[in-house]
């Protein structure tokens, strides 16, 4: 089967497309390899091919560690797309030249960079290539430029001041610095009380987690959503098992931060930190929930899910049946998504 081909030529009738935004019934073509949007769909009859249900970009998960999963899942689980960050950058350069039906695409930060003996340099998970340990501006250069080499999209730097020592805010600003001269976005981990804001202060483009160790004043998280994404990472507060004690509080403080947050209009990514405990493979619907329950809209969490682009690409979003429920019920139906590349696309055809 050719998609170009067949489909280039006669417009797909879709019953629901989201592109920036719900568009309602919509004509759809597959033209130069990807699928694009072509127009609203109109009353008049169509007699082309018709997809039921709706069409979105394919799915990203932002925050994951594929060196501590099986990646195999992910495709048939729904994600598109992951961005790993944090891993031994010879072995993450690997993943993302990786091709074929049921490869996810790989964006990656490579190593962590952290404070000398700062997290996760003690951790048993993290390879030792895994962690560059960073004292002065110079060994900041060069960690990036390594990075770089490997050809990582994004630097990834931690401050968990509960785990271990941090940079000094001078070296902090130094580092993300370095980091924007390459070209390069900052993620932060940031973990421990005040450190969220300091990452923000030094001009982080996107936390690695919801904050969750404090919960951030009214003022903080407006500084925070005018400055900054965040990604949320929910669910590893319990995985499903909200309970009490520690992780029970701190899931609550993470949904009420991040509540507020998207309420001043912050941007949100979804994200899982996949490889972080027993998470599911693919999306994760107990973590589409806890988005919801922070007060998403359906539309906010596509928002969270997705990137904007010239087109669809060759691999994108489908949900069989009905289009988009209000509501709560938003984040059941997202999770059932499926990955479709042109190649399967007219298998769905009606």
């Amino acid at each position: 089967m050719n998609a170009d081909a067949s489909a280039a030529a006669d417009p797909i009738r879709v019953d629901e497309v989201w592109w920036g935004g719900w568009r309602g019934p919509s004509l759809l073509r597959v033209r130069a390899g990807a699928l694009e949007y072509l127009s609203p769909a109109g009353s008049a009859h169509h007699a082309g091919p018709r997809l039921a249900g709706t069409i979105l970009p394919g799915f990203v998960d932002s925050h994951v560690h594929l060196g501590l999963v099986d990646p195999g899942g992910l495709v048939p689980g729904g994600i598109s797309r992951v961005v790993d960050l944090g891993w031994d950058p010879a072995v993450a350069s690997g993943w993302a030249g990786s091709n074929g039906p049921d490869a996810v695409e790989v964006e990656f930060a490579g190593a962590f960079l952290t404070a000398p003996g700062g997290y996760p340099s003690d951790r048993s998970w993290a390879p030792p290539r895994a962690v560059r340990e960073l004292s002065t501006g110079a060994g900041a250069s060069a960690a990036v430029a390594e990075m770089v080499g490997f050809g990582a999209s994004v630097i990834k730097i931690a401050l968990n001041s509960t785990a271990g020592p941090v940079w000094s805010d001078a070296l902090l600003a130094t580092v993300v610095s370095a980091a924007h001269a390459a070209g390069l976005p900052v993620v932060a981990h940031a973990e421990g009380p005040g450190q969220a804001m300091r990452a923000v202060a030094a001009g982080v483009d996107t936390l690695a987690h919801t904050p969750w160790t404090e919960r951030l004043t009214d003022d903080e998280v407006a500084a925070s959503a005018a400055r900054c994404a965040w990604t949320s990472t929910l669910d590893i507060h319990g995985r499903g098992d909200r309970g009490r004690g520690d992780r029970g509080r701190a899931y609550e403080t993470a949904v009420d931060n991040l509540g507020r947050f998207a309420a001043r209009g912050g941007r949100v990514l979804y994200g899982t930190d996949l490889g972080n405990g027993p998470l599911p493979v693919g999306l994760n619907a107990r973590e589409l929930a806890a988005l919801g329950e922070a007060g998403l809209s359906t539309g906010d969490l596509v928002r969270a899910l997705t990137r904007s682009s010239g087109s669809f690409g060759a691999r994108f979003t489908w949900i069989p049946g009905e289009v988009a429920p209000g509501g709560r019920e938003g984040a059941s139906w997202l999770s059932t998504a499926s990955v479709v590349s042109l190649v399967t696309l007219e298998e769905i055809y009606t």
